[in-house]
């Protein structure tokens, strides 16, 4: 149930499509039911701080992170649970970040959406505003002064985020070093509720890859395939040598900002237009009509994924909470610099 680096590059490298649109597609369904019990949890005070959703971006998500390989770098952001399952992040890890497990990644010590494991090439998230960019950069530039090729760093943002001075000088600096970066911006049409037409005036945001001299391309975000087919080719573009690759995908986030937001301000219209397709929905009505899944495989994934959640979350709830009287608060990576306390000195 739990992919590993080592599998994706598998599948990448020895796959057939079918067994890679299956592959990404079981981490959509997962991030979905992982993503309604969380709301489950939200509803009923069990979690602290907000609850973002993907609903909507599982399948351009997924299939970013199943365009990547073992050693590449991935930055997920808020809505990218099925990007971080594609990557290989264990469901029990994400729940003890959500309920303030100490035995998390995070050691409890941070919010729920920032959480990742950097030697794995995972990177935590430090703010969906065009942060991870640089953060990126950092990355791809320090393995490149270290002799390492072949990689690719990826991170997503929204329409929003572009509006950013980080998003600019992220882009610009990568554009300017020819970093292997793939950087995917979602155009769900609402940055929290400002509808696209007060964020930009060009026709379409791919339009700016022009000015900051990158590969940019366009696709419908709620299509499975065409997320795997371009997101792939601009993963192996980026690391073949051809510098940044921008690519826009259109879709709806079909839930609020978080879950403390009803969405009242989406347009109608919108909901019912081509863009508010359920990527999910659509993806399962393309596996059965060319028979690549039937509707009791369909079925018995779901509850082996549900089984699989709740088992999680039982083990998760079991776990002991954090103890501030024995938290030295000491940054991770640096413990050993921190300088022994004497209770005299308090």
């Amino acid at each position: 149930m739990v992919e590993t680096a080592e599998s994706r590059t598998a599948e990448m490298q020895g796959r057939s499509w079918k067994d890679r649109v299956l592959q990404a597609f079981r981490s959509m369904m997962m991030a979905r039911t992982f993503e309604e019990k969380l709301t489950s949890l939200y509803r009923g005070g069990k979690i602290q701080g907000g609850v973002y959703l993907g609903r909507g971006q599982e399948a351009l998500s997924a299939a970013l992170a199943h365009s990547l390989r073992d050693g590449d770098v991935f930055a997920p952001l808020i809505r990218d649970t099925g990007g971080r399952i594609g990557f290989g992040e264990d469901v029990k890890d994400a729940l003890r970040t959500y309920l303030g497990s100490p035995l998390g990644p995070m050691r409890a010590r941070d919010g729920n959406v920032h959480r990742g494991n950097p030697k794995r090439g995972y990177l935590p998230m430090m703010s969906h505003l065009g942060s991870m960019i640089p953060v990126v950069n950092g990355v791809l530039v320090a393995r490149r002064m270290r002799g390492i090729n072949g990689t690719v760093g990826a991170t997503t943002i929204g329409d929003g985020g572009t509006s950013t001075g980080a998003f600019h000088e992220g882009l610009n600096q990568a554009a300017v070093e020819k970093l292997p970066l793939v950087l995917v911006v979602v155009n769900n049409q609402y940055a929290y509720s400002t509808p696209t037409s007060r964020q930009f005036a060009c026709a379409d945001l791919v339009d700016k890859a022009v000015g900051y001299g990158v590969d940019g391309r366009s696709l419908d975000g709620t299509n499975l395939e065409k997320c795997l087919e371009v997101l792939g080719d601009a993963t192996e573009r980026a690391r073949e040598g051809h510098g940044p690759q921008l690519v826009v995908a259109s879709l709806l986030r079909l839930c609020g900002h978080g879950e403390h937001d009803d969405a009242h301000y989406v347009d109608p219209q919108l909901k019912a237009s081509p863009l508010g397709r359920d990527c999910l929905e659509v993806a399962e009505s393309a596996l059965l009509e060319k028979g690549w899944s039937d509707a009791v495989s369909l079925e018995r994934w779901r509850e082996e994924m549900r089984e699989h959640v709740e088992s999680a979350i039982a083990t998760v709830q079991r776990e002991p909470s954090p103890d501030p009287y024995r938290e030295d608060w000491t940054a991770l990576a640096s413990r050993h610099l921190c300088e022994p306390y004497s209770e005299s000195e308090g």
